[in-house]
């Protein structure tokens, strides 16, 4: 499989991948993340797949522009990079932001998108279909106080790579999901500075832009325009939440073809790397399903 830089007009992508004639599976990582959340689920895939894990704009060791962090932009990002590979159709595997931006890739190019795994955008942020729903001038002082919060918040500094891992180590640990895949993922998440210290990948810069544009999407608008198969992939708790089980089952009956699937003990976005066996066998067992398409 090969890891490199690829660039597509003005946005340098870092990708692993390996194609071949076999069908293709993108792999999409949540906000913050990086395409070694991915290591515990790609040799699942790699014997009867084609397989394509980008860091999106923004993260990982990809270009990390001034601006363009809304869904939308990202989602275009994968078009350039599937038009640069010289794919046709995939699978989509998204988790939490990966799920969002494949959605909005599935919505613009129905054509290209065989079946979609949503680990993400079951929900709103506001509105009707959202976790806060209130008056017009409620939402707009939730989302001041937001916005308090996120320019208030602190970009980290550590001496070393390992004194990052042992901290996010220690949390892990505490909730017993702490594995070596986490440590994959974790080693990666750090870009070193010019005194020779490091910070996240994934700056605040960054993650204020995405998520202020996050706050004003309305996904159903998106799914009224997907045409593939999608599985829903809520974790435990999410499940067990009647407003996101009531927004999901809204955006469900959108669709054509859907099915839900709920894996015991599940944590949002970390499902990859907690329990990767499971969840690959679940996204394997989909898209199987679904190869005929």
């Amino acid at each position: 499989m090969i890891e490199e830089m690829i660039q597509l007009d003005d946005i340098g992508l870092n990708v692993k991948y390996a194609i071949t004639d076999k069908p293709v599976v993108l792999f999409l990582h949540f906000s913050g993340g990086n395409l070694n959340m991915w290591d515990g689920i790609l040799p699942q895939f790699e014997q009867k797949y084609s397989i394509i894990a980008p860091d999106f704009r923004g993260h990982g060791k990809s270009d990390k522009p001034i601006t363009g962090y809304h869904i939308d932009d990202m989602a275009h990002d994968l078009y350039l990079l599937l038009h640069h590979l010289s794919v046709k159709q995939c699978h989509i595997i998204g988790s939490s932001m990966g799920a969002e931006i494949g959605l909005s890739f599935a919505a613009s190019h129905p054509e290209i998108v065989q079946s979609l795994l949503c680990e993400g955008a079951i929900y709103n942020e506001f509105g009707e279909h959202g976790l806060y729903n209130g008056t017009a001038e409620e939402i707009k002082q939730k989302k001041a106080i937001q916005q308090v919060q996120l320019a208030q918040r602190i970009e980290r500094i550590y001496d070393t790579k390992e004194d990052y891992i042992r901290e996010e180590q220690a949390k892990l640990t505490e909730q017993g999901i702490w594995n070596e895949y986490f440590l994959s993922f974790f080693a990666n998440n750090l870009q070193p500075l010019n005194n020779g210290t490091f910070t996240y990948c994934y700056l605040n810069r960054v993650r204020t832009e995405y998520i202020q544009k996050y706050w004003d999407l309305k996904f159903e608008e998106y799914y009224k325009k997907v045409q593939c198969p999608v599985l829903f992939l809520p974790s435990e708790e999410e499940w067990a939440n009647e407003t996101i089980k009531s927004s999901l089952h809204t955006f469900a009956s959108l669709l054509d073809s859907y099915e839900i699937e709920v894996i015991e003990t599940s944590i949002h976005a970390y499902v990859w790397m907690q329990l990767p066996k499971v969840a690959g066998e679940v996204a394997k067992r989909f898209i199987q399903k679904k190869s005929w398409l």
